[in-house]
């Protein structure tokens, strides 16, 4: 039976549930045994844009004592996704990581679980019990409602956790179904109130990715589902925590950062709007603050389609014309565009 009183987890500095900021994940996409200060410096950024929270996979306790000296050198809270070993998740509670993600279906015997459970409960660390239709228990692998299997496969582990009195857990029911996913996570949301981790799972390439993770996910926010999110591309970590926070922002769940209207480009184009876009790309997405920000091909577009845009830039003849709140305040030769366009853009955070 649901509770009255929604379950608040904390990692780091991250509060999930209840009606805390939703927040975006992603996951490294490289093993630990080779990471670098070129890693780290990659890490720094995706806090710059955004990222709440970043995953690891952790397969060895080599691994998880790599993981605790990148705890050391970065303020983002840090999960550590375990398969197979429980050992490898004592070893990370107890070098402090913020979190640690299970799957049920390979971790093991049940006093496994609960000997991770105790020492999550000693040290106050997070768990997600991640349930996919990819990896669920074996009894449960040829139920042909893959929903309903989900589902089944949760409420064993709350079982568990409820024996355990262990509270302080986020649920994740992915698929790479979208109405096996949605259908679950719909169920679970109704029946308990464990904070709700969400994605589509496998989702493919950028452009496949997104938009299957943005039609299920943005159908569960709207109904107001969910706590954390992370879009499953086979991208960059990069795209991922854009892409998570595009979608938040689509659905009315967040104003954080930068607005971007930009024109598709056409004949009339005097302005190579794809190639300034590339180039400010970053810049844009650290920006903190609720701003609208254009980038037009001519001078039709720009600024009068964008009048309301608090920054744009446009093209006008062999000219690159900046424009604030519909007003034209400086022409400049196009290499020259993109230094004062950022310097204009960051006087605004």
């Amino acid at each position: 039976m649901k509770e009255t009183k929604p379950i608040i987890v904390k990692a780091g500095n991250i509060e999930i549930g209840g009606s805390r900021r939703i927040s975006v994940q992603t996951m490294w996409k490289r093993s630990l045994h080779i990471f670098s200060d070129e890693d780290l410096l990659e890490i720094k950024k995706l806090e710059e844009i955004g990222c709440d929270l970043l995953r690891f996979s952790v397969p060895d306790l080599k691994s998880a004592e790599i993981l605790s000296d990148i705890k050391k050198s970065i303020k983002l809270p840090i999960v550590a996704d375990i398969h197979f070993d429980h050992k490898i998740a004592l070893k990370c509670i107890e070098n402090g990581i913020d979190k640690v993600r299970i799957n049920p279906g390979n971790i093991g015997a049940e006093w496994k679980v609960k000997e991770v459970l105790d020492f999550a409960t000693v040290k106050n660390v997070p768990i997600r019990i991640g349930i996919n239709t990819g990896s669920l228990p074996e009894k449960l692998i040829n139920v042909e409602d893959k929903a309903q299997a989900m589902i089944m496969a949760a409420e064993e582990e709350l079982e568990i956790l409820e024996k355990n009195n262990f509270k302080n857990a986020v649920f994740s029911l992915k698929s790479s179904d979208m109405n096996a996913t949605l259908k679950a996570n719909r169920y679970f949301h109704e029946k308990y109130n464990n904070p709700l981790h969400l994605g589509i799972t496998e989702a493919g390439p950028i452009t496949a990715g997104i938009v299957k993770s943005s039609i299920a996910i943005s159908e569960l926010l709207k109904e107001g589902i969910g706590d954390t999110i992370r879009i499953s591309l086979s991208d960059s970590p990069l795209q991922e925590v854009i892409a998570g926070r595009e979608i938040l922002k689509a659905c009315g769940k967040s104003d954080y950062g930068v607005n971007i209207v930009s024109c598709p480009r056409c004949g009339r184009s005097t302005f190579d709007t794809h190639k300034f876009i590339n180039e400010v790309y970053e810049d844009l997405y650290k920006i903190k603050k609720p701003i609208k920000a254009a980038v037009m091909g001519c001078i039709v577009n720009g600024p009068g389609e964008a009048s309301d845009a608090d920054i744009g830039i446009t093209g006008a003849g062999k000219k690159a014309v900046i424009f604030k709140d519909g007003k034209i305040i400086a022409k400049v030769a196009e290499n020259d565009s993109k230094e004062l366009f950022i310097k204009l853009l960051k006087e605004l955070d």
